[in-house]
């Protein structure tokens, strides 16, 4: 497999050229008129086919309020112009926050994060926006082995993983089965808050190694939430099921969920028994076709974890590691398994990530994807940050300048393993360079280290 290099591309015959050499397909449509069409989820219509993903700032107070910087992140992803802003990770229960400072969904915090739900809606209508109301969905949240409520890491884990290092940490952790059924309530309760805010969805969120990701691959769990595919899959089918039978279609569910975890049988989702490199999409397109049957229209599609295999679900050119491989074979990856989930699940709309590396050519490989079916929509996560207002550039002139557009750089995930609010270091450097660099020369970075075999 070619190695990894970074990007060097003058002109989109440039990328085609090292698309042919690679020997890889990727979706391309040089016209992004495709782009600007609506789509109807539930009753609900999203005005283009723009995402933004799920982005955390890590600028929550710690009572999981949103702050100033805060709203000004939401007040910029309202004027830019996508169709769908994903609202990020917000926690259901204060143990389950990944950081001292990530949004929580209570009875305490549901007055500010209306306000900051309305403000983001008026933004999106006033002299600034595009005029319409984007389709918003909260990320509900429970980070399991990942959670860091307080300053010290406090782990609530699913099931013991050996490539993760865990077995000592993991006594005393484990999640009980009783615990587990009355979590499934939390998001129940966070659901009905979020509708009384005014999301349309709710995203129970099943992605990137947290608590619901981890569980989808807990084989060598025990008891009705391990083992089995059904028991596995239970805790978000249960959710799903309780939030429906609770809120009666008053809001919408959608699954941000791994397609292929990267990490070898039996502690990874989506991966081949006999090599974790492959991907694997039996059981992945067995649940969307069971959250299909229940109603669930809208799947984000995400892979790897950011701390074990970043390079999987975001390809960089700088970051903790060096990858061993190209990074167009990551975005090819994770785009085919979009378009075979899409296949299976034609009644929903599933949204594409993995597109912020390729800068400007991404609005053409999106357009490509949703003009040839192999999604309905298309996310952008770190370039949301960067480049807030793309989706109005792609829109107005149907492309993305690409001095505005992410590099690929890293800085934003160091920020947040540093302990920093997360922002754009390159391009939104009046706020986020002062606090990058402070941070630097306080302590060293905290990233993660390149772990063995690698996909």
């Amino acid at each position: 497999m070619e190695a990894y290099r970074r990007f060097k591309f003058d002109s989109f015959e440039d990328l085609k050229k090292e698309l042919s050499r690679l020997g890889i397909e990727l979706p391309l449509a040089e016209d992004t008129g495709m782009l600007q069409q609506p789509l109807r989820i539930g009753k609900n219509s999203v005005s283009n086919r723009l995402v933004i993903h799920p982005m955390e700032g890590c600028d929550g107070d710690s009572r999981g309020r949103p702050t100033e910087l805060t709203h000004r992140r939401y007040r910029r992803f309202a004027t830019g112009g996508a169709g769908l802003l994903w609202f990020e990770a917000t926690a259901v229960v204060e143990q389950g926050r990944a950081n001292p400072r990530q949004l929580l969904i209570t009875g305490d915090t549901i007055k500010e994060l209306a306000a900051l739900f309305q403000e983001t809606l008026d933004a999106a209508v006033g002299k600034n926006g595009t005029g319409g109301k984007p389709y918003t969905v909260v990320q509900l949240t429970h980070s399991g082995r990942h959670s860091r409520p307080v300053s010290k890491a406090q782990p609530i884990i699913a099931a013991v993983n050996p490539y993760l290092g865990d077995e000592k940490q993991a006594a005393g952790n484990i999640i009980t089965d009783a615990q587990l059924e009355a979590l499934e309530d939390k998001y129940v309760e966070a659901a009905v808050m979020a509708a009384q805010i005014g999301f349309n969805a709710v995203d129970i969120k099943s992605c990137h190694g947290y608590l619901i990701s981890e569980l989808l691959s807990a084989h060598t769990r025990q008891g009705p939430y391990g083992g089995s595919f059904e028991n596995r899959t239970r805790f978000l089918l249960n959710i799903v099921d309780k939030v429906y039978k609770k809120l009666s279609g008053k809001i919408d569910i959608a699954v941000r969920m791994n397609g292929y975890d990267g990490m070898p049988y039996p502690y990874g989702w989506g991966v081949s028994r006999e090599d974790h490199r492959r991907v694997d999409l039996s059981e992945p397109i067995r649940l969307v076709e069971q959250l299909q049957q229940k109603g669930v229209r809208l799947i984000n599609v995400s892979a790897g974890s950011p701390y074990y295999n970043p390079h999987v679900g975001r390809p960089y050119d700088s970051g903790p590691y060096i990858p061993r491989e190209n990074q167009l074979y990551a975005i090819e990856r994770m785009l085919n398994i979009a378009r075979k989930i899409q296949a299976a699940v034609p009644q929903t709309a599933i949204v594409a990530t993995g597109l912020s590396w390729l800068r400007e050519f991404a609005a053409a490989v999106a357009a490509g994807g949703v003009a040839g079916g192999w999604f309905q929509l298309a996310g952008f996560g770190r370039q949301s940050f960067a480049y807030p207002d793309f989706a109005q550039d792609i829109i107005n002139t149907g492309k993305m300048q690409r001095q505005k557009c992410c590099i690929a750089c890293g800085k934003c995930t160091e920020l947040m393993r540093l302990d920093g609010v997360t922002g754009c270091v390159i391009r939104d450097a009046e706020v986020y360079r002062p606090i990058y660099k402070k941070l630097k020369a306080g302590k060293p970075s905290m990233v993660g280290k390149e772990v063995a075999d690698h996909v």
